[in-house]
């Protein structure tokens, strides 16, 4: 590449703001590097990145300036949790998105997430609960924040919206997020929402069940529909998925209340598994009245939020059993987890899962440097 590694790794935390006032020992850069090397290589607590450290100081000294040593797991606890999470996060998506860039026009699924060992019952604290932006075309997290211990997502969401850049995108949502409040963010963001309707919003969504039971009675006869269908055959699972979309009728109850709405949508899933049919609806609204193919892509896209982001912190990365609670130590971990991730999915030479990407990171230096650099 045409800069060094050292020069390209600076360049990524620049705006980063080290928060020691003391005499340094140890650069901030060489810090955060050598945490976010050791989580990508299985590191899950301090202990491990500091073993880390030690066990890769020849590679490390490629392109850190190391004359000083690695810093002991105290030290890594004290600096991280003392970061600010925005700056950290704004740092490290910097990083993914020069060797990746983000797809425009994609879908960008938020959802949040508990991290259920994160409770401490000695001081009271709940456990901590994030709300994440995820951009399912690329598979890059885009951003977190956390919902503060007396509020709910409701509030943490609308924070979100403001720290991404979500133009062009097609944003989903499920329930809890559908809101007045949060439609028009991001329509001020210059994207379009697709929102799960559920009985938090009664009014909205009795009308929508109303005229979706009208007119499948004689499949959408009297009124304009783009549909899509999908069929998916396994072993132990058959399963039929159905999508019609309508523009949004003048005489749906409160639809003046959300700004763009411009169509209403239903997704019916049939499926037969474990000897039993079921049935699954569910209803959307729309600021834009797109295809049927794309609003069904849409809606199974946001479900990658699980698969693919969550389920993986959970099981490849035991976010679950974390119990960091130290300043922002949970933060700052959690976030160099969702960049970790994000970089093993987007290095695409190695033909494994993610933890297996892991462990060949941990064992081959020059793989390493794949998942980095792009190199």
């Amino acid at each position: 590449m045409s800069k060094p590694l050292s020069s390209q790794i600076r360049d990524h935390f620049e705006d980063l703001t080290d928060p020691r006032r003391r005499k340094v020992t140890y650069p901030l850069i060489n810090v955060v590097t050598i945490a976010i090397c050791a989580v990508i290589c299985g590191a899950d607590d301090f202990v491990a990145i500091a073993e880390y450290g030690n066990k890769k100081r020849a590679w490390l000294a490629k392109f850190l300036d190391l004359r000083d040593g690695i810093p002991s797991h105290d030290r890594f606890n004290a600096i991280l949790g003392a970061l600010n999470p925005a700056e950290f996060e704004k740092c490290l998506l910097n990083w993914i998105t020069t060797l990746h860039k983000i797809t425009g026009g994609q879908v960008i699924a938020i959802d949040g997430k508990t991290l259920r060992r994160s409770f401490d019952a000695a001081s009271s604290k709940a456990a901590i609960h994030m709300v994440s932006a995820w951009a399912t075309m690329n598979q890059i997290s885009l951003g977190q924040v956390t919902v503060d211990a007396k509020s709910n997502e409701i509030t943490a969401i609308p924070k979100l919206l403001e720290i991404l850049e979500i133009s062009g995108s097609l944003t989903t949502i499920d329930a809890m997020g559908c809101q007045v409040e949060i439609a028009q963010k991001i329509i001020d963001s210059k994207a379009d929402y697709v929102l799960a309707v559920k009985g938090n919003q009664p009014t909205l969504h009795q009308g929508i069940v109303n005229f979706f039971n009208d007119h499948l009675d004689d499949d959408f006869a009297r009124t304009r529909v783009r549909r899509h269908e999908t069929a998916e055959r396994s072993r132990a699972r058959d399963e039929s998925r159905y999508y019609f979309l309508c523009p949004v009728p003048d005489d749906l109850p409160d639809r003046k209340r959300w700004p763009g709405l411009k169509a209403i949508g239903i997704a019916l899933c049939n499926s037969h598994h474990g000897g039993r049919d079921h049935t699954d609806v569910r209803y959307y609204i729309l600021s834009r009245y797109v295809s049927g193919k794309r609003f069904g892509g849409a809606v199974r896209s946001h479900w990658s939020i699980e698969n693919q982001l969550h389920w993986q912190l959970d099981v490849t990365f035991q976010e679950d059993q974390s119990r960091l609670r130290k300043k922002n130590a949970d933060k700052n971990f959690s976030i160099m987890r969702r960049t970790a991730l994000s970089l093993l999915k987007n290095e695409k030479t190695a033909k494994v899962g993610v933890k297996n990407k892991r462990l060949t990171a941990a064992w081959d230096e020059d793989y390493l440097e794949k998942v980095l650099f792009g190199t």
